[in-house]
């Protein structure tokens, strides 16, 4: 769930962001009066997310195994649409104001944004697209836990790029203008930093260009920094936050008459709490991508076997040693030289969960103990610990046993007839 979120969070970050910045920046008129060009955008949303998921579909079908065919034409386009879309955004100002006047020039600029916003929604969407492939593993049933906690990962990744957008898109009219500005202009320029440096591994990869020792060194020092690029994007948002705090502030509660009281004091709360708003939505979204990202390749070490009476084919295991109602492991080789592990732990009832460290699902994987729960090491699944000797689901594969005065008595044989399942 966790890897499906960061790895969802990062892929729709920029395009949200993107598709935000410049409806702030090009918004003009309202009702009547808002120019047909204003729906361009939107429209090249439409076309870059559609195009993604022809691309997707076609590459998860394997009908396109080679994609540099298309993703070295996208990336050019991508960085001539950047630039153009930085221009836009530098002389935003100038361009919304008294549109009326220089129609056309808006028009032309819109038609920037809607390329710019197609080609790095056609960019960022197939690889997040195709995470939905991966919600059930090969062989294993469509509806399982792990698959709906797969899909609810994708669901709250794609919902945080959104909202943070949204969010952030609120300090429109309380933020200075400057600010809002520089925050876009800034977001571009990583957006180009990004595209950028895609593109230059490809025309390196293809030797097409040989970048010498000081540029290849950035190159390899930008590829291994992207997700801290895509955390830089939302951080200079921080600048307009900032501005919109201070402007809260700044506006005095009073006015010539009551009615413009009223809205000093209503913009100096709404101005605040966009700021406020806005920093919260950027640490949440800075935090996922650092500590969330950490704690997916973080590598769990399942503790070592414990040791355990073992004689003429029987295993015991005394109840002192596995009465602390913690997960104990222990190793047993059988027959066929097959290396296999069991489980012992002592449930809330005072019966004892008793079963191989692997399951149906998800096979030899194990199971370790975190904050009192036992979970699987594959699919990150909590096992309710009542359910441990029973079959199905995650469950640990249970198996014949025996409880007398004391101890509990494992006969080899039983296990010896499991060892498949750590083959």
């Amino acid at each position: 769930m966790l890897l499906q979120y960061v790895s969802v969070l990062q892929g729709l970050l920029a395009p949200a962001l993107l598709v935000m910045t410049l409806n702030v920046m090009l918004t003009v008129g309202e009702g009547r009066d808002k120019p047909l060009s204003a729906y361009w955008r939107l429209a090249g949303f439409i076309v870059g997310f559609s195009g993604a998921v022809v691309f997707a579909a076609l590459r998860a079908s394997a009908v396109i195994t080679q994609r540099t065919f298309i993703n070295y034409p996208t990336l050019w386009c991508c960085v001539v649409f950047d630039v153009a879309a930085f221009v836009v955004i530098l002389f935003a100002r100038r361009i919304t104001a008294h549109w009326h006047d220089h129609r056309a020039l808006l028009d032309a600029a819109n038609a920037v944004a809607a390329l710019a916003i197609a080609a790095a929604t056609f960019r960022a969407l197939p690889d997040v697209i195709l995470k939905l492939t991966i919600f059930v593993e090969p062989g294993d049933p469509i509806f399982t836990s792990s698959m709906l906690l797969r899909a609810l990962g994708f669901a709250l990744g794609a919902a945080t790029a959104v909202v943070a957008a949204l969010i952030i898109r609120t300090m429109r009219s309380t933020a200075v203008r400057w600010s809002f500005t520089m925050a876009a202009l800034l977001l571009v320029a990583l957006l180009f930093i990004s595209h950028f440096i895609d593109l230059a591994q490809i025309l390196q990869s293809k030797r097409i260009v040989s970048f010498p020792t000081t540029a290849f060194l950035l190159l390899v020092w930008g590829i291994n920094h992207q997700r801290a690029i895509a955390i830089a994007m939302i951080l200079v948002f921080a600048i307009p936050a900032i501005a919109s705090v201070v402007m809260g502030f700044k506006v005095k509660p009073t006015g010539a008459n009551e009615a413009i009281t009223r809205s000093h004091v209503a913009f100096r709360r709404r101005a605040k709490a966009a700021g406020a708003w806005s920093l919260v939505a950027m640490i949440g979204v800075t935090v996922a991508l650092t500590y969330g990202v950490a704690q997916t390749q973080k590598v769990v070490t399942l503790s070592p076997p414990e040791r355990y009476s073992l004689h003429d084919g029987v295993a015991t295991i005394a109840f002192s040693q596995i009465s602390d109602g913690h997960l104990h492991r222990f190793q047993y080789k059988a027959k066929d030289g097959t290396v296999m592990r069991f489980i012992i732990i002592k449930k809330n009832g005072g019966a004892y969960g008793v079963g191989l460290d692997a399951c149906e699902n998800c096979g030899d994987a194990g199971y370790y103990e975190k904050d009192g729960k036992i979970i699987c090491k594959k699919c990150d699944v909590a096992i309710n610990l009542a359910t441990i000797g029973f079959k199905g689901g995650c469950n640990p594969i249970p198996f014949d046993y025996q409880v007398k005065p004391g101890k509990i008595v494992i006969q080899t044989s039983t296990l010896d007839a499991l060892s498949s399942h750590f083959q």
